[in-house]
């Protein structure tokens, strides 16, 4: 069974939309594509066929990805998030502890690509840093393991 994940209702509308595009568009790119590759005549040795077939099965994979997605989604009640801990969805500032440097993140799914206003960058729920973040509050310290070592921060605010 596919894990369920956790989408908020604008990053749901996206991966909708993108399917569409995807089944629509997206397949009839790749069917002339493979139309165009096919009139060069002899497959054994015709390279932009075999490039259109990958282009085909990556797009197939990814139109999959999708609909396993929104099959096991769960929308988020954006006006339910709390600002007492750290969860999917949230915006949070946190602080560099050694540089001071602050940064603001949309903590989002791996499977999404919604930005919403508010925050600087986003991460995420499957990023080093939204593991070690979510689930606290604000005061709370942090480390996260970055490939230059342990980097400490401070939860500084928590906002929807």
């Amino acid at each position: 069974m596919a894990q369920e994940k956790l989408l908020t209702s604008a990053g749901y509308k996206e991966l909708e939309e993108e399917l569409e595009e995807l089944r629509v568009k997206g397949r009839q790119e790749i069917k002339e594509k493979i139309q165009v590759a096919l009139s060069f005549g002899d497959l054994s040795e015709n390279s932009e066929y075999d490039e259109a077939r990958n282009d085909q099965a990556k797009l197939e994979a990814r139109i999959k990805e999708i609909e396993e997605t929104l099959a096991t989604a769960k929308i988020i009640d954006e006006d339910a998030l709390s600002t007492d801990v750290i969860q999917m969805g949230s915006k949070v500032t946190i602080k560099d502890i050694e540089y001071g440097d602050v940064y603001k993140y949309q903590i989002i799914s791996s499977s999404s690509t919604s930005k919403d206003k508010g925050a600087d960058y986003l991460t995420s729920d499957e990023s080093p840093v939204a593991k070690a973040i979510i689930g606290h509050k604000v005061g709370d310290i942090v480390d996260v393991e970055a490939p230059m070592g342990i980097i400490k921060y401070e939860i500084v605010e928590i906002t929807k």
